[in-house]
């Protein structure tokens, strides 16, 4: 099997109006029919049930608290379902009966879901880390996707403090159970309706990029977080000066977002990359590192980042698809991508950053996306990794290396020679590229 890599969108200076800046009506009807044709692989969302490569911090593991869960979750689907399904025949009744009705119902759904929920905004992982000086100037941020509570949110932070060895910050994007979750998607990304949430997560990153003393802000974001990211971000860019904006990095896993920003710092940087398809390093992006994970029969991915990266649209950031199916965040990406080890560590070797990098035949459709050159250091043996110094372009194989092997690659290219995100297991740190 093979990684299906897909390289950034490179922009345009006049694309407007694009997709997500057109007539929110629209949009929700778009993302309506995009919904069911994607329902064939709606089951993605849960299966495979295992294994539960991380134990109890697995979603689907069969402990206490994660059976509770479930089980408060299918309650919730048969409520919403069976309101939904009522509210066509509320006609049938006085408008203050209609009204009342909607109330209590939703006032009986709130108080379910504190039980998932809890009452904290923020959370912080618990995972005892070895702090080495380069993490001192750091801060990990990450925002959660649909259907997650506090116990959910808590495994996440925990299983990535332990993937990367470092303290985990997480912005609880509390449920609201799994089909007004869903709704909430609709209303967040054709609307670009900021929920607390979303203004908790901006106002966390927006100070943690002004803290003088972090020189890296790390966010990572899964599903539904993907959209509260994509808010946050256009934010940002409306706001922080671009100086702050190039320590923050971004990393998404199962994105349902429909659009993700990242325009060039200059317009001599837009021509350069379309004259030569992101080739320079000189191209700089306001944010110099995105990159987006993704199973192919997840159906949030098929709903959000494998639509939206396909067209003419502004959504940034190199892309893999591993093929295989699940949307959980640790049972079935990070357990799958980032095995850990019974010491609780990244495996240094594991199947999928070991497969074959499936480079595109051709130009992204619509907006075109940047060609393969290389970062990869002379005497990189085929056993490590690339330095990769600028994630929104392609990683590059060095003028030695193409001109002694006649401009061909040199071996076959993994994903662990594209991943930045791969280069921080464990505690580590890449290579510093020396941009500003």
């Amino acid at each position: 099997m093979v990684v299906e890599f897909l390289p950034s969108q490179i922009g345009t200076e006049d694309g407007v109006p694009l997709p997500y800046t057109g007539s929110p009506l629209l949009l929700l009807l778009s993302d309506v029919l995009l919904f069911f044709r994607s329902l064939w692989c709606f089951p993605g969302i849960i299966f495979p049930l295992e294994p539960w490569g991380s134990g109890e911090l697995d979603e689907l593991y069969p402990s206490r608290e994660n059976l509770t869960a479930l089980a408060i979750h299918g309650f919730l689907c048969m409520y919403q379902i069976a309101f939904l399904v009522s509210l066509p025949f509320c006609y049938m009744v006085p408008l203050v009966w209609m009204v009342l009705y909607v109330v209590v119902v939703l006032v009986v759904n709130h108080a379910i879901c504190r039980k998932l929920n809890g009452n904290r905004r923020f959370l912080q992982s618990r995972v005892p880390v070895v702090s080495r000086p380069e993490h001192e100037s750091e801060h990990w941020i990450f925002v959660n996707g649909v259907a997650v509570g506090e116990h959910w949110l808590q495994s996440n932070i925990d299983r990535l403090s332990y993937t990367f060895g470092r303290r985990i910050t997480g912005v609880h994007n509390p449920t609201a159970g799994i089909i007004f979750d869903t709704i909430q998607c609709l209303i967040e990304r054709n609307f670009c309706y900021a929920t607390d949430d979303v203004r908790d997560a901006y106002e966390l990153i927006k100070g943690a990029l002004a803290n003088p003393k972090n020189k890296k802000v790390v966010l990572i974001l899964h599903s539904q977080g993907g959209i509260q990211g994509g808010l946050v971000i256009d934010w940002l860019l409306a706001e922080i000066p671009q100086d702050l904006l190039q320590k923050l990095e971004v990393y998404t896993f199962g994105n349902a977002a429909n659009h993700f920003n990242n325009p060039h710092r200059y317009v001599e940087g837009l021509q350069n990359a379309k004259a030569t398809r992101g080739a320079t390093h000189s191209d700089g992006k306001s944010i110099r590192y995105i990159e987006h994970y993704a199973n192919s029969y997840d159906f949030v991915s098929v709903w959000g980042v494998l639509n939206f990266i396909r067209i003419s649209n502004r959504y940034m950031g190199r892309v893999f698809v591993r093929p295989g199916w699940g949307h959980q965040l640790n049972q079935h990406y990070l357990d799958t991508m980032f095995p850990l080890g019974p010491d609780r560590k990244v495996l240094e070797k594991n199947e999928f950053m070991e497969m074959e990098v499936e480079l595109p035949k051709s130009g992204m459709t619509g907006d075109e996306g940047e060609g393969l050159v290389s970062s990869i250091d002379d005497d990189t043996s085929d056993e490590e990794e690339a330095t990769v110094f600028d994630a929104n372009t392609p990683v590059d194989v060095t003028a030695p290396v193409r001109k002694r092997l006649n401009g061909s690659l040199p071996r076959t290219l993994k994903v662990k020679h594209f991943s930045r995100l791969w280069l921080y297991r464990n505690g580590r740190s890449p290579a510093t590229s020396g941009q500003t």
